[in-house]
């Protein structure tokens, strides 16, 4: 027996996560989404894990590249992480960002709580996804509050 796909969602969404944009970079192309299954795995080596949707354009400039860069968002970029999640306007994402760009090429979202540059060290598929393991090359940190997202809404921590 198969769980309802929108009973499924709806739990799933009520798990609450922070928001990141991941990024990645080849020559003049870059391209970044939203996503909010994101993790650190391991502090020694240092490895985060991140989820793409095999569809997306990011996923397919990582697996060119093998490299991308996680932003962590900030509290008041929640405009970024729906213009980042709305696939109709993937050619228009990064205008108007001056993006610094990250020890592996990478573009980081300006105004993030955190940038974290990796390598990809393993792939593993999962249904319409792609796994990410990252191997972090670098990490900065900024001092800002976190944007939140829990069912279907950003918050913010009071």
């Amino acid at each position: 027996m198969s769980v309802d796909i929108d009973r499924f969602k709806r739990a799933a969404g009520s798990w609450v996560s922070g928001l990141t944009i991941v990024t990645s970079a080849k020559g003049d192309r870059r391209h970044g989404m939203t996503a909010s299954a994101f993790s650190a795995v391991s502090a020694e080596p240092p490895q985060v894990l991140v989820c793409c949707d095999r569809e997306s354009a990011t996923h397919v400039l990582i697996q060119e590249t093998g490299t991308f860069t996680v932003s962590i968002l900030a509290r008041d970029q929640a405009e970024l992480s729906m213009l980042f999640a709305d696939k109709q306007r993937n050619r228009i994402r990064f205008e108007g960002l001056d993006c610094a760009t990250g020890v592996n090429g990478c573009p980081r979202i300006p105004g993030a709580v955190a940038h974290i540059d990796c390598t990809v060290a393993q792939v593993h598929e999962a249904g319409t996804h792609a796994i990410y393991i990252g191997l972090v090359e670098e990490a900065d940190v900024h001092n800002k509050e976190p944007l939140v997202f829990f069912r279907k809404q950003h918050r913010q921590l009071d």
